[in-house]
């Protein structure tokens, strides 16, 4: 395959984003036919990124944590229809049980508390909160009182909850006998041979070949910040695609690694199933599985996968059910997002053209909408920023700057639809694409574009 339209869209969102470094992993029928690295996983000694450079995975240990709450029912050790009360943590809704599934599936009816953006943010000092975290039950205490912020029972709403699966690192170790860390280590990095994939600082400190993580400020400028160690089950996981492929080959064998079976056949399908729908549209997936996501429709097939972001490093990891394809990508710093990028890698491994795919025909009609619009004889000026999915217009002079946001209703490749939401009510905002040229209506003035 000629991965040259891979790797000029990689750099091409990497330079728009300002993102430091990226690896990359392809596997097809149990092999790999593609890695590379791009950029710098160090910027500030100008260290090639490599396709083994380790990164911080986040909410990608999720389906870990999940694989080894499926391993402990397959023997017996728990139920996942078990409630969590059985196993130390007594958490209800409304009167009712929260169970293992619940949590597996973020069906709880525990909204988002927050205590993973706290924690990242206290360690990184980006802003006044303060949340040192630094051991589960230190999470389970924090989550006290969670009862006055419900509204739904358990099993009826998808509220995506960092603290759920901090609970289930808990009912591991507790059913295990073992420390969590210690048995995702023993009972599945090990058997699938993933040798640079870690927990701990002191593991990573030994390997030569780690990224720099990096905050992306308001200027622009890299930050470099350290990987916040501390609470595991939830998003504590650093790998490599290498590795992150093995892992991906292990769910495409239905369970098995050469001669050893992880868990069966059917306990992947009930991971894979898509147990709750997402309540918003979202091009990564529709579903929620165990530790999973699932997109139904995905060129006729069905994704599987889960993305992850601890601020400094973002990952994500891809498969397609029945194709034997799949993909890890890592960065060091926060930009495009890697499940619209994985969506594109493996839209060109099926033989599709990746530029037909809905998200791509979206951007680039933003990116011709962006810019600078004057009305009649340049009386006035408005400048039009992209925020995809939305757009910003921005109005300046020497004493005033306004600026409103603009959400998208109708994307098509000649015309665009908006609504700016201003207090006397909601006002179009139309744009036509005509031979090139670009015209816009706003309230009662029509501006074309003039410039970037």
């Amino acid at each position: 395959m000629d991965w040259s339209l891979v790797d000029s869209f990689v750099l091409d969102k990497m330079s728009e984003y300002r993102m430091p470094g990226l690896s990359l992993a392809v596997v097809k029928g149990g092999e790999v036919i593609y890695s590379r690295g791009y950029g710098y996983r160090n910027i500030e000694f100008m260290i090639p990124a490599t396709p083994g450079t380790v990164y911080g995975i986040g909410s990608i240990t999720k389906s870990f944590t999940a694989l080894a709450i499926m391993m402990l029912h397959e023997g017996g050790f728990l139920d996942i229809h078990d409630p969590i009360a059985k196993y130390g943590v007594d958490l209800r809704v409304l009167g009712e049980p929260i169970t293992i599934h619940h949590l597996l599936t973020h069906s709880s009816g525990i909204p988002a508390l927050a205590y993973a953006e706290a924690f990242m943010r206290s360690f990184f000092n980006s802003e006044s909160k303060w949340l040192p975290t630094s051991y589960p039950e230190d999470v389970i205490a924090f989550m006290r009182g969670y009862e006055e912020w419900v509204d739904v029972k358990p099993g009826i709403k998808f509220y995506y909850l960092n603290e759920g699966y901090v609970v289930l690192g808990k009912v591991v170790e507790k059913v295990s006998g073992m420390k969590y860390e210690e048995y995702v280590r023993e009972r599945i990095l090990n058997p699938l041979g993933m040798i640079r994939t870690y927990f701990s600082r002191e593991e990573v400190k030994k390997d030569e070949d780690v990224a720099t993580g990096y905050i992306i400020d308001r200027e622009g400028k890299h930050v470099p910040k350290e990987f916040p160690y501390g609470v595991t089950a939830d998003g504590g996981l650093l790998s490599n695609p290498l590795d992150m492929v093995k892992y991906i080959n292990m769910y495409l064998r239905w369970g098995r690694c050469g001669d050893v079976e992880l868990i069966t056949k059917k306990s992947v399908e009930v991971m894979e199933a898509p147990h709750i729908r997402l309540p918003y549209e979202s091009v990564m997936a529709d579903h929620y599985g165990y530790g999973l996501m699932v997109k139904q429709d995905f060129h006729g097939r069905r994704l599987v996968g889960h993305g992850g972001s601890v601020g400094n490093y973002t990952a994500y990891i891809g498969y397609v059910r029945g194709d034997e394809i799949g993909v890890a990508i890592a960065a060091n710093a926060s930009g495009y997002p890697l499940s619209l990028l994985g969506q594109y890698i493996l839209t060109y491994v099926l033989g599709l053209d990746p530029e037909g795919l809905n998200f791509r025909k979206v951007e680039k009609v933003l990116s011709k909408l962006t810019g600078t619009y004057e009305t009649f004889k340049g009386t006035m000026r408005l400048v039009v920023k992209g925020k995809q999915p939305a757009l910003l217009v921005e109005q300046r002079d020497k004493y005033v700057e306004e600026i409103t946001p603009l959400t998208p209703q109708i994307i098509d490749e000649d015309y665009a639809l908006f609504y700016a939401h201003e207090l006397s009510g909601r006002v179009p905002v139309e744009f036509r694409i005509k031979e090139g040229r670009v015209e816009m209506t706003y309230d009662r003035y029509k501006l074309f574009k003039v410039g970037p």
